[in-house]
């Protein structure tokens, strides 16, 4: 076998080497369900064109592209104008950096008022409720530990839904 014949020979056993773990990885286990599994030779996410899950399911309108790694995990989240989450909390601290628009809410009692650009903060298991304003939606870049999913629990106990703006609530049917 040729030197050449060779070389061809291996990069085809890694190329399907990289290729077999990518599929692995992405049929990894996640904890939240939808998101992708880094690792494994796969390095490199569309984040903007990942498939979108609900990222507050029961308590926020929030939803977009999660890729969860070994300890940690990112959302490329996104948050209609006039709408978001109520009072919830979790057991994995958390930074939203505001890439769109402005997020308004509380977190542990103290107001916040974060236009694009800024990076918040929110301990573990601190009540917080964040709310696009009304201007524009809010694209953010969320990173929290992998103690649990992206979904928290609303503080109240209920999953009866999201927060509204006043005018921003969905329209209902008449019968």
């Amino acid at each position: 076998m040729s030197s050449t014949t060779q070389k061809r020979t291996v990069n085809k056993k890694v190329a399907t080497r990289a290729s077999a773990k990518t599929k692995s990885a992405s049929k990894s286990k996640t904890k939240t369900l939808g998101a992708i599994k880094g690792g494994n030779g796969k390095y490199q996410f569309p984040m903007a064109r990942l498939k979108k899950v609900p990222a507050g399911n029961g308590y926020s309108t929030s939803h977009g592209g999660v890729v969860e790694g070994a300890r940690m995990l990112v959302g490329y989240i996104h948050k209609p104008r006039g709408t978001g989450s109520r009072m919830h909390s979790h057991k994995n601290e958390q930074f939203n950096y505001v890439v769109q628009g402005t997020l308004k809410g509380s977190i542990n009692g103290k107001r916040v008022l974060a236009p694009a650009g800024t990076l918040i903060y929110i301990p573990a298991n601190a009540p917080h409720t964040l709310v696009s304003t009304p201007g524009e939606d809010v694209i953010f870049i969320a990173i929290k530990d992998l103690s649990q999913s992206i979904h928290g629990m609303a503080v109240d106990g209920t999953m009866s839904g999201p927060h509204f703006e006043k005018g921003f609530e969905p329209k209902t049917r008449r019968t």
